[in-house]
């Protein structure tokens, strides 16, 4: 994507104006952003302490039990979002979705063990293990580059 920006004096507004051949996913995504009127943040809950999680610091997202919890390396955290509404607040090209209940950051992720038949086994840089579901496996592989 190419970005152009003149600075006009006479200019008493911003405006943006965006020239394609299609609408592609990626300009609806900025579209989406460029529309939110005001920032979203992800917050969580340890303890008795409400503290705003940097999408950076996050290992994983998961659901259980009807609620959804953020994993960081200072510990784990009870969000009060649901997974879908995370998943369209988040980069698409550094979190995924690995099952209908987690959701991870690639950046987060020491390795990608294919050797379990059917399924992918996902090591993070904390040691902690994961498993994307059969469902997701091809999605997965996919986004890594990786051919059947």
């Amino acid at each position: 994507m190419q970005i152009e920006i003149k600075i006009d004096s006479s200019c008493t507004e911003p405006k943006i104006l965006v020239v394609t051949n299609a609408m592609t996913e990626e300009l609806q995504n900025l579209l989406a952003k460029l529309s939110e009127s005001s920032p979203q943040v992800i917050t969580g809950v340890r303890g008795q302490r409400l503290e705003v999680l940097e999408p950076s610091a996050l290992i994983r997202i998961y659901a259980h039990s009807g609620k959804s919890f953020a994993v960081t390396e200072k510990g784990e955290y009870i969000l009060r979002l649901r997974l879908y509404e995370l998943e369209k607040m988040l980069d698409k090209k550094t979190f995924v979705r690995i099952s209908n209940s987690e959701i991870i950051n690639l950046k987060k992720v020491n390795c990608f063990d294919l050797s379990f038949t059917g399924t992918i086994c996902i090591k993070f840089l904390d040691g902690t293990t994961s498993y994307a579901s059969r469902r997701y496996v091809s999605k997965i592989k996919q986004l890594l580059g990786i051919r059947r």
